[in-house]
């Protein structure tokens, strides 16, 4: 070709190109923006181009998916009209169509099964998986057995996308019929073992769609499915994961086994220098075996088909789909040691770097990994350090996670933590929330067992620092914690009250009041010698008017406790109790008042609690400010001020007896722990989506979670052999059939053959009628009873009645005679029964 004619066609080529393309895109924006009229759409649906059918039925799928059925009804009969046309987008479109509008209208969903049939035959596997689909996704029940043999040729297919279609179609047409359940497990026992791994993993979700609990049906083909599981699409890799957790807590038991302890920082040379106190009397046999008691620990022992399915698991940590790896972290964390669990914590890290959704979910993954492993978190404290474009959520977690790994660190990371938290303490410009969630973390890294004294110190004095701020917020959060410090240790925080309450003036927040009047009054007795209680509360009292209500309960009950501890150290004499008893109208008098009866307990000076004559003179200034404080509370509004100021008037009546106030008011109270956050969320299962959502989703999570099953106990699991793949051993062996595995089928006829009944052994006799399946001879066993029967027990009845009137030697002669008419009765009776037989045995 001359190079000119070449451009020249080159040219005209690309122009032609260009036009088409720029045809469809405006056609597609066109079919997407504007809803044509009924009548034009259907004139579509009719029409006789391919390139019509295929726009008419992409609008009528549009508003399908945008509009409710009844606007889409009408065209059913013109859409399904086009289900034979060779074209394969044409049909792709008709069965989605079909698929949504096949309940609405079953009876003329029902003329394209035919169709839909003859699909199933054609040359295109796509066509013939397609065609599968669809007819089990019509929820029609009438075409179950259509189905169900759709499924049987879809299994012997050549095609792996058509078998996979076959399994995916099990459970659907178990829902449309389940008497058709036997015919279905004998082609998904075929489908599991399928070579193709693109059909193991659709029949193994089908499985544990449709009978997750016949563990029997996995047994032969247990080590196949560990091996494809690598090559097994993404979902087929979960489907198996969840499989094989369930498989492995029901058929491997948790054995373990003791063994020494390996001391790394021992030596060969420690080892002999190592000295043992022996006694003059013990054997050198016993002091070794008590010295490898002392070394011994249990380790986990796998099976070897379980860590066969482990080791498959590893090259899953690198998917790209972070359901699948958090789907074998569950695994090694449920089934594996703490070696397997290493392993899965850098990959689950490595999902952090996802979009903030994914961040948000890993992250309640991975913390609830953490709440039992810390310590292998520790090397990636980075990757939870808070950023500034970090989501609540997100952070909440990351705080968390400090927090957890917070008593497993060494000092230089400690310090780092405890930085990083105090800086966004400090930060008011911030989100509140996460100023008030850092104070708190703060506290949970203080508060753990394995934090030093040290570090202790330097979270209280971080906090105390805060008691200074203009933030109400964040003095309130942050003195609720050092309270929660301070009762851990009393003896050694006493100054640390004395600045509390000299910041008691500054501190404006109802509960930062109510939290430092608190401390003032709890640990008022553990110094005597320096109790600065009555002087604050003296202080208090004079603005309790202007108090809010949960500083002034707490008021209340430091005036209470400043109180019950004068009167323990001054104990007032014992009152005199009258002689003779009083008259009821004698006790009433002091009570009545001209309105109504009156409360005696909020009287300044009773005369019922101390008799003039004993009265002192001039109260002591702690007593005066006691009734004080009640007689304020007598009159505040607050119903739960004046209810809770009744009880302390109660409790100290009587000011010789303090024991039951000193015990309700004064006794140790135990020292509040602030658990993680995710404590709550610890019993459910790793990648649930109970553990996201939490407790909002009910107390056992949400609808359909199922939590693992018990490790099955040690003497109860299957036996090894039954995973043996040449098919050895079975649970269902057929005995005459050569240990072939029957099919379901031929497991129904062996089960309705085991009930059947053993022919007579009586000679002449058959199966016949409803009782002619018992024999004489078997034992326990009770023939029916004949006419004679009936004759005899009304003769023994009527002879009883004779018999009470005879005398006791006619008796015993009447009884012989009846035991003879008896035997004579029953030999006649086998003789009609061997007569009513051979009768029988002629006309047959």
């Amino acid at each position: 070709m001359h190079p000119s004619a070449y451009a020249h066609w080159s040219l005209s080529t690309a122009r032609d190109l260009t036009l088409e393309a720029a045809r469809d895109a405006s056609n597609a924006r066109k079919s997407t923006t504007r809803i044509l009229p009924s009548g034009q759409l259907k004139k579509l649906l009719d029409s006789r181009a391919e390139r019509d059918v295929l726009e008419g039925l992409r609008r009528v799928v549009t508003m399908s998916y945008r509009q409710p059925p009844s606007q889409t009804l009408p065209f059913f009969t013109a859409v399904i009209k086009n289900i034979a046309s060779p074209s394969l987008p044409v049909k792709k479109l008709v069965y989605i169509y079909l698929l949504q509008h096949a309940e609405h209208e079953p009876d003329t969903a029902l003329l394209s099964i035919n169709t839909i049939q003859k699909s199933l035959t054609d040359q295109n596997p796509q066509l013939r998986a397609l065609a599968l689909r669809v007819m089990s996704g019509i929820r029609v029940p009438v075409i179950s057995q259509i189905v169900s043999l759709g499924i049987k040729r879809g299994v012997g297919d050549m095609s792996p996308y058509v078998r996979r279609a076959a399994a995916l179609a099990i459970p659907k047409c178990y829902s449309l019929d389940p008497n058709t359940e036997p015919q279905l497990l004998e082609y998904l026992s075929t489908l599991l073992g399928d070579k193709q791994y693109f059909v193991t993993g659709a029949a193994v979700a089908a499985f544990l769609e449709f009978c997750p609990d016949r563990m029997d049906l996995i047994h032969p083909h247990y080590r196949s499915l560990v091996r494809k599981l690598v090559d097994m699409d993404e979902w087929g890799q979960l489907a198996t994961l969840r499989l094989m957790m369930v498989y492995s807590r029901r058929c491997f038991p948790r054995r373990t086994r003791k063994v020494k302890k390996a001391v790394a920082s021992m030596g060969a040379n420690n080892k002999s220098t190592r000295t043992t106190t022996k006694g003059f009397y013990d054997s050198d046999s016993e002091s070794e075996k008590s010295e490898d008691q002392e070394e011994m620990e249990e380790v986990v022992t796998l099976d070897p088909d379980l860590e066969l399915f482990l080791k498959a698991c590893q090259p899953l940590l690198q998917s790209r789909n972070t359901a699948v790896v958090i789907a074998v972290a569950r695994t090694y964390l449920y089934l594996g040691t703490p070696e397997y669990i290493s392993t899965a914590i850098g990959p689950l890290i490595s999902l952090l770097r996802s979009a903030q959704d994914l961040q948000h979910i890993v992250l309640y993954n991975i913390v609830q990994v953490c709440l039992s492993h810390p310590g292998r978190f520790v090397k990636y404290y980075t990757h939870f350090l808070v950023r500034s474009t970090d989501a609540p959520q997100i952070w909440r977690l990351k705080l968390e996670l400090l927090t957890l790994i917070f008593p497993y660190t060494p000092p230089r990371l400690q310090s780092l933590i405890l930085a990083e938290l105090s800086h966004f303490s400090h930060s008011g410009s911030l989100d509140p929330g996460l100023v008030k969630e850092a104070v708190r973390a703060i506290g949970r890294c203080s508060q753990g067992s394995a934090t030093s004294p040290k570090t202790s110190a330097r979270c209280l004095r971080l906090l105390l620092a805060h008691i200074g701020s203009a933030d109400a917020h964040l003095v309130a959060e942050s003195l609720e914690v050092i309270r929660h410090l301070i009762q851990r240790d009393p003896n050694n925080h006493r100054t640390t009250v004395v600045r509390l309450a000299k910041h008691l003036d500054a501190a404006t927040s109802p509960q930062a009041r109510a939290s430092i009047i608190w401390l003032v009054g709890e640990f008022a007795g553990v110094d005597p010698e320096n109790n600065i209680a009555a002087d604050v509360l003296r202080i208090l009292a004079k603005g309790f008017a202007d108090e809010a209500e949960p500083a002034k309960l707490q008021i209340m009950l430091l005036a209470a406790k400043v109180y019950i501890h004068h009167l323990n150290a001054n104990p007032p004499p014992e009152i005199a109790k009258p002689a003779g008893p009083q008259p009821p109208s004698a006790l009433l008098e002091g009570f009545q008042d001209e309105g109504g009866f009156r409360d005696p307990h909020f009287e300044p000076q009773s005369s019922h609690q101390i008799p003039e004559s004993q009265a002192p003179e001039r109260p002591h200034p702690i007593a005066a400010l006691y009734q004080y404080i009640l007689l304020l509370t007598r009159y505040d509004t607050s119903y739960d001020l004046r209810d809770r100021a009744r009880v302390y008037k109660a409790l100290l009546a009587s000011p010789s007896s303090t024991q039951l106030a000193s015990l309700l008011l004064l006794a140790p109270k135990p020292v509040p722990q602030t658990p993680s956050p995710s404590e709550i969320r610890k019993g459910y299962v790793l990648g649930s989506a109970s553990l996201v959502v939490g407790d909002e989703g009910g107390v056992g999570g949400l609808r359909g979670y199922e939590d693992l099953p018990s490790w099955v106990k040690e003497g109860r699991e299957p036996n090894p052999a039954l995973r043996d793949e040449d098919g050895t051993l079975n649970e269902y062996v057929a005995g005459g059939n050569g240990g072939r595995i029957l099919t379901a089928s031929e497991k129904l006829d062996v089960a309705s053959s085991s009930r059947a009944y053993e022919p007579s052994s009586s000679p002449g006799k058959k199966l016949n009628g409803f009782g002619a399946g018992t024999s004489r001879g078997t034992v326990g066993e009770k023939k029916e009873k004949t006419l004679d029967d009936w004759l005899a027990e009304e003769e023994e009845e009527e002879g009883s009645t004779e018999e009470e009137t005879d005398d006791e030697e006619e008796e015993e002669e009447e009884e012989e005679e009846e035991s003879e008419y008896e035997t004579d009765d029953e030999e006649s009776e086998e003789s009609d029964d061997e007569g009513e037989a051979g009768r029988l045995m002629k006309q047959t």
